[in-house]
């Protein structure tokens, strides 16, 4: 079955359907929207509302982004993550003896 949800986003009343029994997860989703919607317009000011909610988009396309890398990162088979973690402390370590010689040449 259909159901059908009132939200409210920047202040304008949307009629949204759903399927029936999500109406309260609609609802909070279309909340938090609101709220980021609602901070953008006072970080940036007026923008107009499709930009921003573009804007908003692309915030939270951000967030998603960073979960799916992290996740694919948790993933890697744990010996994997272990050899890539050693080569990226060993090149800072080769960083930071190129900075130290460097400082005392300097």
């Amino acid at each position: 079955m259909v159901a059908t949800v009132n939200i409210m986003v920047v202040g304008r009343t949307y009629e949204i359907s759903c399927d029936e029994g999500q109406e309260d997860d609609v609802r909070a989703l279309a909340a938090e929207v609101d709220r980021r919607t609602g901070e953008l317009l006072r970080a940036v000011g007026q923008v107009g509302d499709a930009r921003l909610l573009v804007m908003v988009c692309l915030t939270m396309a951000d967030e998603i982004a960073e979960l799916r890398r992290r996740d694919a990162v948790l993933s890697v088979p744990q010996e994997e993550a272990d050899d890539a973690l050693s080569t990226r402390i060993d090149a800072l370590a080769g960083q930071i003896e190129a900075i130290a010689e460097r400082l005392e040449k300097a």
